[in-house]
C-alpha cells in the first residue's frame, strides 16, 4: 500500500466516522439513517450519471451489494437505538476486519504477509479494549446482536464491494448507482415498517443528512477505489482507524469520559496501523 493511497483511506476513515457522528445527533436513530439514505440515493444518482456505467458483469453484485448494505443500515440503526457513538461504533467496526483477513485468507483473495497479520491482530485488541465499556460500565447489552450484526454485514460488503468494483472498472460510477439502490430500499422499508413520519423532519434536519450523505459517499468511494489498487484486507483494517475518529469526536464534540483504557486502545490502533505499513 502507497502513501498516498494510505492518506486517502485515513481521510475517508474520517468522513465515515464523521457521519456517524451527525446520526447521533438526532433523536431517532433509525429516522436519521432513512433521511440519511434518502440524501445517499439523490448524491449518488448525481455521481452515477456523471461517469461511465459499469461493466454489465458487475449488475449482479450492485445488487448483492445493495442487499447487504441494507443489512448494514438496519442493525446499525437499531444499535444506536441502545448505545452510545463510543460503544456501539467500536464494536460494529472493528469486528469486520477480523472477519475480512480470515475470509481473504481462506479464499485466497489477496496475499497479506505476516506482519500485516500482525498488525490486524494489533488493531482487534484495541478494538476490543475500546468496546469493553458495554461489559464494565453497567451499560445496555442489548446493543450488542445489532452491532454484531452491522459487523457481519460489513465484512460481506467490503468483499463484495471490493470485488464489484473491480469487476465493473468504473470504482466511482459502482458506488453511485450502489448508494442509489442501497438508499431508496431501506428508506422504503422503514417508511414502509414505520410509517411516514419517518420522512418527517424540519429543513436543519434535512440538510444535516445532506451532509452527512456526502460525507458518506466520500468516505466509501476512496475506500472502494483503494480495494482497486491495494489488497482489501488492509484497507479495510485501515479504515478502522474511524474508530480513533469516533473516540476523539465523542470526546471534544460531545463530551463523552475519555477514560485511560479509551487512550490505550486509542494507541494500540495507531500501533497497529503503523505495522501494516511495515
Amino acid at each position: 500500500m502507497s502513501l498516498s493511497i494510505m492518506l486517502a483511506v485515513l481521510g475517508a476513515a474520517f468522513l465515515h466516522a464523521l457521519w456517524n457522528a451527525l446520526i447521533r445527533l438526532g433523536g431517532s436513530k433509525i429516522r436519521a439513517m432513512v433521511m440519511l439514505s434518502l440524501m445517499e440515493a439523490a448524491v449518488g444518482l448525481v455521481v452515477a450519471l456523471s461517469q461511465p456505467m459499469p461493466r454489465l458483469e458487475a449488475v449482479w453484485w450492485i445488487l448483492g451489494a445493495g442487499i447487504v448494505h441494507f443489512g448494514y443500515k438496519f442493525f446499525l440503526a437499531h444499535a444506536y437505538e441502545q448505545g452510545d457513538l463510543s460503544r456501539v461504533y467500536p464494536i460494529a467496526r472493528g469486528s469486520a476486519p477480523m472477519m475480512v483477513a480470515i475470509v481473504s485468507a481462506a479464499l485466497a483473495i489477496d496475499a497479506i504477509s505476516g506482519i500485516e497479520y500482525s498488525g490486524i491482530a494489533v488493531l482487534g485488541l484495541g478494538i476490543a479494549l475500546m468496546a469493553r465499556g458495554v461489559f464494565t460500565d453497567g451499560e445496555s447489552r442489548r446493543l450488542l446482536p445489532y452491532a454484531m450484526g452491522s459487523a457481519l454485514a460489513t465484512a460481506t460488503y467490503t468483499l463484495v464491494d471490493g470485488i464489484g468494483a473491480r469487476v465493473s472498472g468504473e470504482p466511482v460510477g459502482y458506488v453511485g448507482w450502489l448508494m442509489v439502490l442501497g438508499g431508496l430500499l431501506f428508506a422504503a422499508a422503514m417508511v414502509a415498517r414505520r410509517g411516514p413520519a419517518m420522512l418527517r423532519a424540519s429543513g436543519r434536519e434535512w440538510g444535516i443528512a445532506g451532509l452527512g450523505a456526502v460525507a458518506s459517499y466520500g468516505a466509501y468511494a476512496i475506500s472502494i477505489w483503494a480495494m482497486t489498487r491495494a489488497p482489501i484486507a488492509l484497507v479495510a483494517t485501515l479504515r478502522e482507524t474511524s474508530i480513533l475518529f469516533a473516540v476523539l469526536i465523542g470526546w471534544l464534540v460531545f463530551g463523552e469520559k475519555m477514560r485511560a483504557s479509551k487512550a490505550i486502545a486509542a494507541v494500540l490502533i495507531v500501533v497497529g496501523v503503523v505495522l501494516t505499513r511495515l
